[in-house]
């Protein structure tokens, strides 16, 4: 599904119009994206949880070029659904 497919479902659910609804969708993406720079986490009630994880330095490695280069610790944006979202999604299969 893209974003396109979801304003598009949302308009059909809510006959607001098309460009309201992308409008809404970039600004809650925007939302979720600006407070994860700042190191917030945003919890969705009955959706889940999107957050940060610390990703430890480490040495990588160029076989090709026989060169080790070290990867600084750093944050990566993750999202841990909740447990009734888990169980729906489990169910449907």
């Amino acid at each position: 599904m893209t974003k396109a497919d979801i304003v598009n479902e949302i308009y059909e659910k809510t006959g607001i119009s098309r460009d309201d609804v992308m409008s809404i969708v970039e600004g809650y993406m925007e939302v979720v994206k600006g407070s994860l720079a700042k190191g917030e986490n945003v919890y969705l009630r009955g959706f889940g949880t999107f957050g940060l994880k610390l990703r430890r330095q480490k040495v990588a490695r160029n076989i090709s070029a026989k060169t080790s280069v070290i990867v600084p610790e750093h944050n990566i944006p993750s999202f841990k659904p909740c447990k009734e979202f888990v169980e729906q999604v489990k169910s449907k299969n």
